[in-house]
């Protein structure tokens, strides 16, 4: 147990010592994500395990931890979140307009059709057969893509928009939300990645055996570790982190006023993360026609960002409000069950008809960022392009400006609970089922909808006919 004098104290001491606690369950998460093979055989982050411990150990668990001191924890994914997002458009630099077209374009269909399955489909549900049932909030279809395509970050900071509205439990289901399609992005990803090896869809890892030999060590040897950041300024000026933490503060505090005047001037109800990031946009454009653009150093910025996610995944799990899961248990079966059907009919149905080459590789990698985050999904095409010889990343990476600002924890997931306020569950089902019809049938005029071919062994039998004719 921890000394009474720390479980009482108020104020910084309190944040101080709540932080640390934080601190304490990631090592431990660490630890086990190291030490226990299942979880390394499966890819469980560190940051998921601590969370689990947090709940178990919390007020609906063991009890160890204190009730001020979950209900502090409760509160941080809404302000980490904004962390996370303001320095998402700092030191980007958009693609040019030929790149887009042809790499990029295909990714942005998948993406988009991927993301607004997770809108209509929950939607649709609710509308048809849950709304009626069990009377839930109409706003029950968007916890969907605000857990699974925003992550646990989303999640946690539309907690306060739901509250808003009057339906506290949607804080609570979107964490859930978000925990699940963690799980069916790291297990499920892995589940479809060694099936996929199997039947032949991928074109780097060509057996079970060279699959299994790519899962390294999780402690990076020395020789081996790079660095994650630069020093771009003077240490005698400011500590190089210190600077970048800054321009984070500033995105964060033009945020703040936009969020001010935008719903002084629209009655928009909007969580202060997309605020934020437009908020970096703005410190972005600025500083590029100053003598500091060169000092922003992205990999510092992920750093920060990274930090932020951890600290925020383990808070939000630790934190989930049990009763609301045990009385939402049906429906929410229902609705993620639908889901992640519909998440793995598309990765096998439309992934193959999009992309003409590498299908596999450039689908999970969609995949794994649509059910849980970006890093999932990236660890998911590492697993199965160890050196990143596909176009996967790079498409995916320059797709970036184009779809992250917009869906999947953008202005358009923040805006789902108005939108089902003022439409309906099942309308919104209706009308992004009409947008995914839409951007389907523009890919086929713009031809990026092919004849699909999903085993390599087949293209290089066929290869190999044409050259001998």
């Amino acid at each position: 147990m921890f000394p009474m004098d720390l479980l009482n104290s108020t104020g910084m001491n309190a944040l101080l010592f709540y932080v640390a606690v934080l601190g304490l369950l990631l090592l431990a998460g660490t630890i086990l994500r190291v030490k226990v093979p299942l979880f390394k055989k499966y890819f469980i982050p560190a940051s998921l395990i601590a969370g689990i411990i947090g709940l178990i150990l919390g007020q609906y668990g063991l009890k160890v931890l204190p009730a001020d001191m979950m209900s502090s924890f409760a509160s941080l994914p809404g302000r980490l979140i904004t962390v996370v997002f303001a320095p998402m458009l700092m030191g980007m630099t958009f693609p040019k307009p030929k790149e887009v077209a042809k790499i990029v374009g295909p990714q942005m269909v998948y993406g988009y059709v991927g993301d607004f399955i997770q809108i209509a489909i929950p939607f649709l549900v609710t509308g048809l057969i849950i709304a009626p049932i069990w009377k839930v909030n109409g706003m029950f279809g968007s916890i969907v893509e605000i857990g699974f395509a925003g992550g646990h970050g989303t999640a946690g900071g539309m907690a306060d928009v739901f509250t808003d509205f009057g339906w506290e439990a949607g804080g609570a289901l979107g964490l859930t939300s978000a925990t699940i399609g963690l799980f069916v992005g790291i297990i499920g990803g892995m589940i479809i990645i060694n099936y996929g090896v199997r039947k032949g869809y991928t074109s780097i890892i060509k057996s079970e055996k060279q699959l299994k030999e790519n899962n390294k060590n999780d402690l990076i040897p020395k020789e081996e570790q790079k660095a994650g950041s630069l020093v771009t300024i003077n240490k005698d000026v400011v500590e190089p982190l210190a600077f970048h933490l800054a321009l984070i503060s500033v995105a964060i505090l033009i945020g703040w006023i936009l969020l001010y005047y935008l719903k002084d001037w629209t009655g928009l109800k909007l969580p202060l993360f997309p605020m934020a990031m437009i908020g970096g946009l703005i410190v972005q454009l600025t500083i590029s026609k100053t003598k500091f653009a060169d000092a922003v150093d992205v990999g510092s910025l992920r750093r920060i960002q990274g930090l932020a996610l951890e600290l925020l995944i383990v808070a939000a799990i630790a934190t989930i409000k049990i009763p609301v899961i045990i009385e939402y248990a049906l429906p929410l079966f229902i609705i993620m069950a639908a889901s992640v059907a519909g998440l793995v009919f598309y990765f096998f149905y439309i992934g193959p008809r999009v992309f003409k080459e590498q299908w596999f590789e450039h689908a999970i990698v969609n995949f794994g960022t649509l059910a849980g985050v970006t890093a999932v999904g990236l660890m998911l095409l590492r697993t199965v392009d160890p050196e990143m010889e596909s176009d996967a990343g790079k498409a995916f990476a320059l797709r970036a400006p184009f779809f992250s600002p917009f869906v999947g924890g953008g202005l358009l997931t923040a805006l789902l609970p108005t939108l089902a306020i003022k439409y309906g569950a099942l309308n919104m089902g209706l009308i992004f089922t009409g947008a995914i019809v839409a951007i389907l049938l523009l890919a086929k005029m713009l031809g990026f909808w092919n004849k699909p071919v999903m085993k390599y062994a087949d293209r290089d039998e066929t290869n190999s006919k044409n050259k001998v004719a």
